[in-house]
């Protein structure tokens, strides 16, 4: 029976995970901290911060919860954001959460959102924590919806990015900018006419082949048949301009899976741009049967991103590569093969065809439509299908398989779904129509405690 322990992605050792945080590389480690509720697989309890750390993404070490919600500004939780270097520590700026007892709705009465600092000298002793902003100090449409700063330095000049909910339900990002990071002045306010979403989370910004670009969470936009099809999204904008009158143009999903939400980047030493998402969905009506083990949540897998004609393209991280153990296989049109967890598997398909996983799980191609489909509930604990638009060409699939997910990177990587799922046996079958494939076994990633 298997465990859907994961060999390839980080997971609470137990409790519950979500957004990622704070994704640095810094005094020659990468650190990895994210939402962490240790004491209860169904989050219910204020979170703080966990953190992992490696030297090169493939030897990880969790070195426990250095983010704690005990000041007054937090006492509901401590909420996502970001960390940057900043001399000899990292400065770690992130949202404390308070929830006020009372028949409140939290949107308009009732919460603060207390944009909170705090540093670390290596991102596991965190020092004194100081109030930068208050609920008060945000724009007065504002609703009580502000929070998950992302700050960066451009020269001289510190900048921070807000998401907010306005008192009209329209999702938007503040920017803020700073002389030193501590004290904080609004530059503009992002927000498209008409409104998309009522609110924007987990904002991001990163510049990438000479352009800027906004990656955001929206709330509430309308559902499609290919598009927006999760209960929350996340995807890019391009900011076209200056950074402070610049426009966005157009949206684009990161993801089309069920299980993808909060990406942030960071910028790896060789100058790399590496992205890592929430391997989950807030209020999803599906779930994750390991919650009954102890543990809930994972995310995905370091992915870099690139810029091409079209837009940005996905891929995993190349340090993946080594990973590879013994001999590949070949996985010809019409074959099934029975395949230990995890491994990765690659093909280039001329058209039309099905690859289907442990019997329940289906990627099929059909025209210029792909649709990933679970036909075994348990498999995928409630999940159904997510539909994308493909093209007509060959299409290129690059598939990396761990022992309860799945990331399927198509066309290069400008299509993506992530999923959880949970395969009975250690091993899968596999059968492909229509293309052949190549199916190279992985070893597993080193997890410890420190």
């Amino acid at each position: 029976m298997a465990d859907w322990r994961q060999a390839l992605h980080l997971e609470p050792p137990q409790g519950w995970l979500n957004d990622p945080n704070g994704l640095c590389y810094f005094h020659g480690l990468y650190h990895v901290f994210f939402q962490y509720c240790p004491g209860s697989a169904e989050g219910t309890s204020a979170k703080g911060w966990g953190h992992w750390q490696s030297p090169d993404l493939l030897h990880w070490t969790f070195t426990g919860e250095p983010l704690l919600p005990d000041t007054p500004w937090e006492r509901s939780g401590a909420y996502s954001g970001c960390a940057v270097p900043c001399g000899d520590t990292l400065r770690l700026y992130y949202t404390g959460n308070v929830k006020h007892p009372g028949p409140h709705d939290y949107i308009h009465t009732g919460r603060e959102s207390n944009t909170l600092l705090a540093e670390t000298p290596d991102g596991i002793h965190v020092g004194p924590k100081r109030r930068l902003m208050a609920s008060a100090d945000y724009p007065a449409d504002c609703s009580l919806h502000v929070r998950d700063p992302k700050v960066w330095r451009e020269g001289d000049r510190w900048y921070m990015l807000l998401g907010a909910r306005s008192l009209a339900d329209a999702g938007r990002v503040l920017l803020y900018r700073s002389a030193d990071g501590l004290a904080w002045e609004l530059a503009r306010v992002l927000e498209p006419t008409p409104a998309f979403g009522y609110m924007w989370e987990c904002p991001d910004h990163f510049v990438l082949d000479g352009r800027r670009w906004l990656s955001v969470c929206p709330q509430g936009l309308p559902h499609g048949e290919t598009e927006n099809q999760n209960q929350y999204q996340s995807g890019w904008f391009a900011l076209e301009g200056d950074l402070e009158t610049g426009t966005l143009s157009g949206f684009t999903e990161w993801d089309k899976g069920f299980d993808f939400y909060a990406p942030q980047t960071l910028q790896a030493p060789d100058g790399r741009l590496l992205l890592i998402g929430w391997m989950g969905m807030p209020d999803a009506d599906y779930r994750n049967p390991t919650a009954a083990l102890g543990w809930q949540h994972c995310l995905t897998l370091p992915r870099e991103i690139e810029a091409g004609p079209g837009g940005l393209r996905q891929r995993p991280a190349r340090e993946l590569d080594a990973l590879a153990a013994g001999r590949s296989l070949a996985l010809a049109a019409g074959q099934t093969a029975t395949v230990p967890l995890p491994f990765r598997l690659g093909m280039t398909a001329p058209g039309d065809f099905t690859l289907t996983l442990a019997g329940g799980l289906h990627l099929e191609r059909s025209g210029d439509r792909l649709t990933l489909r679970f036909t075994d509930e348990a498999l995928g604990g409630g999940r159904t299908l997510r539909r994308a638009v493909c093209g007509s060409g060959p299409l290129t699939l690059d598939l990396v398989a761990d022992r309860a997910s799945l990331e399927f990177y198509c066309n290069d990587g400008t299509t993506v779904f992530s999923t959880r799922f949970y395969p009975a046996e250690p091993a899968v079958s596999l059968c492909l129509q229509g293309a052949d494939a190549v199916v190279q076994p992985l070893h597993p990633m080193t997890f410890s405690l420190a």
